[in-house]
């Protein structure tokens, strides 16, 4: 008997190990190669609703209806596209331009700054030491103004290879384009082929899924939005008390940075702190590592209650899949992995799937269970 569930339990772990490895090899390989028809057929879908809307209102064929939607969608996504590129493409290149002068005329001489408060500070502890400390920091400042020329040099560089890889996305954009409006089209025809195809307990599982992934992740993004808005409030509180000037301006910046997987708040806040400190003014460096320390420890005990509760798990379990999520695969593995594991929770208590044990509140604890 004992040996049966060792069998049972070994093939368990090896079936679960490969569905695993196939979902990690189709993210990593299957889904860039397949992102523009996987996209058209998300847009599609967003798009089915208000077709549907339109559709029964005016009288008219909801492929018509459709082709019409995607058009829309599509000319008001360009016109928002382009302006925003225009002013991006014009900054990028006048601050690429402009990075030479702006080293010249800001950076070194915050760095002299620096560097002469630090060479008082060594000058009172040992004043030998200086001389070594000024030939390596001239060696510093030369390394620095040959790292900027080269920067500016690569940015260019990186500008071309951006231009040259053009053709390369203009014929995925086109390919996109295509796509949903082909989709779109005949969402209902495709959709109910692909449904005749499974059986029953397939196809129930399948839509189970859908309703359960789209409800959940519009629930994951209320909820990032909640927690950068507490971490705007935050900071525009803090930075107006240490008297920041623009401290509105400067948290939300900072909020919207802080989105963005590893670099976060501290990505800003940090150097902020070190420049601050360097530079002499320690009343405000003192200030900005407190804001920062209360920003953090706010936003790690929130983050997984607010997003567990959410999606119906643990803190922790939430806090350890958002870390291995980021560290996999980025922002998408930042939602992916709580939304996956919150599906496979909701699928075992439906007994869709039957992954663990649930608990029985008619079943009586063993006696000590309750001290594990």
């Amino acid at each position: 008997m004992e040996i049966a569930k060792r069998k049972a339990f070994i093939i368990n772990f090896i079936y679960f190990a490969i569905i695993l490895a196939l979902a990690v090899a189709a993210l990593k390989y299957v889904l860039p190669m397949t992102m523009p028809f996987v996209m058209g057929f998300v847009i599609a879908y967003f798009l089915q609703r208000p077709r549907n809307f339109l559709a029964d209102k005016l009288g008219v064929s909801r492929k018509v209806v459709a082709i019409v939607l995607v058009l829309i969608f599509y000319a008001v996504l360009g016109l928002l596209i382009t302006l925003i590129g225009f002013k991006a493409v014009g900054f990028v290149s006048s601050l690429v331009r402009s990075l030479p002068s702006l080293y010249s005329s800001q950076i070194e001489p915050l760095i002299l700054e620096i560097f002469h408060n630090l060479e008082g500070w060594i000058r009172q502890l040992d004043p030998s030491f200086v001389v070594y400390l000024t030939e390596a920091f001239n060696k510093l400042l030369s390394a620095l103004g040959d790292m900027v020329s080269g920067l500016s040099l690569s940015a260019m560089g990186s500008i071309s290879g951006f231009a040259y890889a053009l053709p390369g996305g203009f014929i995925k954009l086109v390919l996109l384009i295509i796509s949903t409006f082909f989709i779109a089209a005949d969402y209902d025809q495709l959709m109910g082929f692909c449904l005749r195809q499974m059986s029953s307990h397939t196809k129930k599982v399948v839509l189970q899924i859908k309703e359960y992934v789209i409800g959940t992740l519009f629930v994951c993004i209320r909820s990032y939005a909640l927690i950068m808005s507490l971490t705007f409030i935050e900071l525009s509180i803090g930075l107006t008390i240490i008297h920041v000037e623009n401290s509105i301006l400067i948290a939300l910046l900072i909020a919207i940075f802080d989105i963005l997987p590893v670099l976060g708040t501290g990505g800003i806040m940090i150097p902020w702190v070190v420049i601050s400190a360097f530079s002499g003014d320690f009343t405000l460096a003192l200030g900005l590592l407190l804001v920062y320390v209360a920003i953090t420890v706010i936003r790690n005990i929130i983050e997984p209650k607010i997003v567990g509760s959410q999606i119906g798990l643990h803190p922790i379990i939430t806090l350890c899949s958002m870390f291995v999520g980021v560290q996999l695969f980025g922002v998408i593995g930042l939602f992916g992995f709580p939304i996956g594991l919150s599906l496979l929770r909701y699928l075992n208590e439906n007994q869709t799937i039957h992954l663990y044990k649930m608990e029985d509140p008619k079943q009586e604890s063993l006696p000590g269970e309750s001290d594990l």
